[in-house]
């Protein structure tokens, strides 16, 4: 009996060149354990003095290392953005470019549209503009280089889809200044919520409170990744 499922060579995730571009960019993310080690003395030295990862770890000194989604999320995301139709699609924290080429690959498949990303480390936002272009999806991307307060500022909407995976103190002021272009039913989607829980509780708070428009739930995901469905401009009860 044939299934009804999609079949796999019906998705660019399953077909040239977006297949081996990202089987070489996992590849190539694989190393990326001996660059935290290097790194490591850095962050225990900032933790000393009272300062926060993100102040220690720059994005100059992470220039070097990948931090992808892994295959399943990457799959995760893809199949999201599928399941809600999404062509219009924003991402914070684009590094080399996995998560977006995932992105990307299922507006391709939705039959078009635009994922915009933003990286303000100048080399990764290089190779990530090149690595889109390798697999055959530089037309429906648009990465920008920049702080992603700037760069994704002013967007046109309806925007169906947000995928946050940077800086961790930019989740909530970000969100809230795209939240505008959102159309209802669109989807947010943000990682790490586990790792890095304490710096994100105000975040965390924004979405599951009801009093924001959000439904939410954190997914038991890799390191935590909270799913949020925007139902719209909550309107006053009182």
């Amino acid at each position: 009996m044939t299934g009804s499922g999609t079949r796999h060579e019906d998705s660019s995730l399953h077909r040239e060149p977006v297949r081996s571009t990202l089987q070489r960019l996992h590849g190539a993310a694989a190393g990326d354990w001996k660059k935290f080690i290097s790194i490591t003395p850095r962050w225990l030295a900032g933790l000393a003095t009272g300062r926060k990862m993100h102040e220690t770890i720059t994005p100059a000194v992470a220039r070097d290392i990948y931090m992808p989604v892994s295959p399943d999320k990457g799959e995760f995301l893809y199949i999201t953005a599928r399941a809600i139709g999404a062509r219009n699609i924003v991402e914070f924290g684009t590094s080399f470019g996995i998560s977006t080429i995932y992105l990307a690959a299922a507006v391709q498949d939705n039959g078009g549209g635009r994922v915009i990303g933003s990286e303000i480390e100048p080399s990764k936002h290089a190779q990530a503009v090149s690595n889109l272009a390798a697999a055959g999806l530089d037309g429906v991307s648009e990465i920008r280089l920049g702080d992603a307060m700037h760069t994704l500022r002013d967007l046109p909407g309806p925007i169906d889809l947000i995928f946050m995976d940077g800086w961790k103190v930019l989740y909530l002021p970000l969100l809230k200044q795209l939240q505008p272009a959102l159309r209802t039913g669109a989807v947010l989607l943000a990682d790490n919520m586990s790792s890095f829980r304490s710096s994100l509780v105000d975040f965390n708070e924004y979405l599951a409170s009801g009093r924001n428009g959000f439904h939410a739930v954190t997914l038991k995901f890799g390191d935590g990744l909270a799913y949020a469905v925007y139902l719209g401009k909550p309107t006053d009860t009182a």
